[in-house]
C-alpha cells in the first residue's frame, strides 16, 4: 500500500461499471490511455495526500504486496475492475481549476498499471501537478516515469531495513526492490519527495536503522506514521501496552538525525 497510513482513503464505491483491465491482459500494441487505468476511489479533495497542497487523490487498484497494516486492504486484489471513470477526474479538474494544486495518483500500488504514464501526462496537459504514492515495487517502472519528466512529487514508503523486507511486504525480493526505488528518486534531485516509515505492534524493530540509512542515502524529508486499524486486514492489532511510548521515543530518535524536515504522524 503506498498511500499514507494517516492520508486519504478512496470514496464509497459505486456499483462497478464495465471497465478496462487496467494493467492486466496487455494486447500486444495496445495505445494505453488514461481512461485504462483501473481506478477505485476518487478524492475530490485532499490536505494530507501531499503535504502542502491542494489536490485531487486517485486510488488505483491492486497492489503486488499484502502489508498487514494496509488500511487500503478492500483495493489490493488486482482482478477487479476499475469503478470510477476517468472522465470522472476530468470534470472535477474543470471544475476546481485555480482551487487544487495537483492530482495524486495512489493505491493500491499506482505504478503497477500500464497506462499510469499516461493518466499522468493527461493531468500535466490540464496544467495541474502530479504527485505519486508509491511503495516501489517496479523501480523500472518508477526510474521511466522519473526520467520522463511526469512527476513532481513522491511519496515512498520505507517498510523495513532489505533483511526484514518480506516479513512485512510478504513477497521475496521486495526489500531489494523498494531500497533501489528510493535511489532511483534520489537519483533525481528535481523531484521533491517525502519517504514514510509506518510501524505497528508485531513489525521489525529496525525503524531508527532505516531513517539512518535514508539519510544517508540523501534523502531530506522523512515522515514516521503509526499504523491503524481502519481499513486494515481483519485480525490487525495496531497497539500493545507500551506501544504508544516506544513509538513517541522512536520519533524523538529519528527527529535527532538531522532531516531538512521530520513529521510524525502518531495514532492521533
Amino acid at each position: 500500500m503506498s498511500a499514507s497510513a494517516q492520508g486519504g482513503r478512496p470514496a464509497s464505491r459505486p456499483t462497478p461499471p464495465k471497465a478496462s483491465g487496467g494493467a492486466r491482459g496487455a494486447a500486444p500494441g495496445k495505445a494505453w490511455g488514461p481512461q485504462d487505468l483501473q481506478i477505485a476511489g476518487l478524492v475530490p479533495m485532499s490536505t494530507v495526500d501531499w503535504p502542502g497542497k491542494f489536490v485531487a487523490s486517485l486510488f488505483l487498484q491492486g497492489c503486488p504486496w499484502a502489508c498487514p497494516y494496509c488500511h487500503n486492504s478492500a483495493i489490493i486484489d488486482p482482478r477487479i475492475p476499475g469503478v470510477v471513470a476517468w472522465s470522472s477526474l476530468e470534470e472535477l479538474l474543470a471544475r476546481r481549476r485555480g482551487l487544487l494544486d495537483g492530482v495524486v495518483f495512489s493505491g493500491g500500488e499506482a505504478t503497477r498499471q500500464i497506462a499510469l504514464a499516461s493518466g499522468m501526462a493527461r493531468v500535466r496537459e490540464l496544467g495541474f501537478a502530479v504527485g505519486l504514492h508509491t511503495a516501489g515495487p517496479y523501480p523500472g517502472r518508477l526510474a521511466n516515469l522519473l526520467d520522463e519528466g511526469l512527476v513532481d512529487w513522491v511519496g515512498i514508503d520505507l517498510k523495513a531495513m532489505p533483511d526484514h523486507y518480506e516479513a512485512v511486504a510478504g513477497r521475496v525480493g521486495a526489500g531489494e526492490k523498494a531500497w533501489s526505488s528510493l535511489e532511483i528518486l534520489l537519483a533525481h534531485p528535481d523531484v521533491d519527495h517525502e519517504v514514510r516509515l509506518t510501524v505497528y505492534p508485531d513489525g521489525p524493530r529496525d525503524g531508527l536503522d532505516v531513517a539512518r540509512a535514508a539519510r544517508d542515502l540523501g534523502v531530506r524529508c522523512f515522515a514516521l506514521q503509526q499504523a491503524r486499524e481502519v481499513g486494515t486486514p481483519a485480525g490487525f492489532v495496531s497497539t500493545r501496552p507500551g506501544w504508544d511510548d516506544q513509538v513517541r521515543a522512536l520519533a524523538e530518535d529519528i527527529d535527532n538525525l538531522g532531516f531538512d524536515s521530520f513529521v510524525f504522524r502518531g495514532d492521533s
